[in-house]
């Protein structure tokens, strides 16, 4: 990919810590809309260390990627989902093999803007492990580029170490099927586009009629994709017979793709259901679904899905989820 950094006012950092900086930098690279990656060291207690000073003399420094990217086409969000998948988020001063507090793991900002983001999404990131969270928020203190025998060090010593395993750098060169190809549309547009029922629902938080609307008894393999943005959030793997006249799933494609809001209307208390991306209505979501499933179930209306049969997924670009449809 082009590393060539954009003009300034287009690209953000991040300064993150996972580790050995090699592999963490080599991975980071890869993805679609980070348009330059450098290693060094941060948020430690000297000027300048050298490598040896970091790893053996304390200086208090962490192993760091200086990520430059840009947010209209890959979020923070997305980024730092990413990061957590080649981390042990719960592992104090240590990844894989390597041991220290140079090595511990850590998402350094320098737009205070961004901590919210980063804080809301290290909080999804818990409910996901019942030990805590171990990766340090905190603003940029320092940062120092490392020698430059460690920059893309990966590129340039192919069978060097790499704590990471390779198999993840396939995943982050396969990222952009993930990130945001798929954005909110203005209200008019969507007014003209879609069906009054589509817009009802998914617009004003409208509900479909049960046992009479598209997709409740569907039960073709497919993905059932955000009728507003195209973006895939449920897969026909994770739907089951509910009885209750509405699509019902026990579980998002992945947390991430949608918002769970409370909602107090009509003198009742229930968990709405929004696509993060489009911001579209969905349904709601209860705790009354099967056991062996989770628990959950995700009830969706059909006006806010359009169905993708599992036959036609390569060719309409949903290719990437196919192992996910069993």
């Amino acid at each position: 990919m082009d590393n060539k950094v954009k003009a300034k006012e287009t690209v953000k950092e991040i300064y993150l810590a996972g580790g050995c900086f090699w592999g963490t930098e080599k991975y980071l690279s890869l993805v679609k809309g980070i348009v330059s990656t450098e290693v060094g060291y941060a948020n430690g207690n000297t000027e300048n260390p050298s490598y040896e000073d970091v790893c053996y003399r304390k200086t208090g420094h962490a192993e760091t990627v200086k990520v430059l990217y840009d947010p209209s086409i890959v979020s923070l969000e997305f980024i730092l989902n990413l990061y957590y998948d080649v981390i042990n988020p719960i592992s104090i001063n240590r990844q894989g093999n390597d041991i220290g507090t140079q090595y511990r793991t850590g998402i350094y900002y320098t737009d205070n803007k961004d901590k919210d983001t980063i804080l809301e999404s290290i909080n999804e990131l818990q409910k996901k492990y019942d030990k805590p969270i171990a990766i340090e928020v905190l603003p940029l203190d320092n940062y120092f580029r490392a020698e430059e025998y460690h920059q893309k060090y990966l590129d340039k010593n192919p069978n060097g170490y790499c704590h990471i395993g390779r198999d993840k750098f396939e995943k982050a060169e396969k990222a952009e099927d993930f990130q945001i190809k798929y954005k909110a549309e203005s209200k008019e547009f969507l007014k003209e586009t879609l069906t009054d029922i589509q817009y009802a629902v998914t617009q004003n938080n409208a509900t479909e009629p049960p046992f009479r609307n598209e997709y409740y008894d569907n039960f073709k393999k497919g993905i059932y994709v955000d009728v507003t943005t195209g973006e895939p959030l449920f897969t026909s793997s994770d739907k089951f017979e509910s009885g209750c006249g509405w699509p019902s799933f026990s579980k998002p494609i992945s947390p991430d793709l949608i918002r769970e809001l409370d909602d107090n209307t009509y003198g009742m208390h229930r968990i709405e259901v929004r696509s993060k991306t489009g911001d579209a209505h969905l349904g709601h979501v209860f705790s009354d679904g099967p056991r062996e499933m989770g628990g959950l179930r995700y009830c969706i209306n059909s006006a806010s899905l359009l169905f993708i049969p599992k036959e036609e997924m390569e060719e309409k670009g949903y290719g990437y989820l196919l192992d996910l449809v069993k």
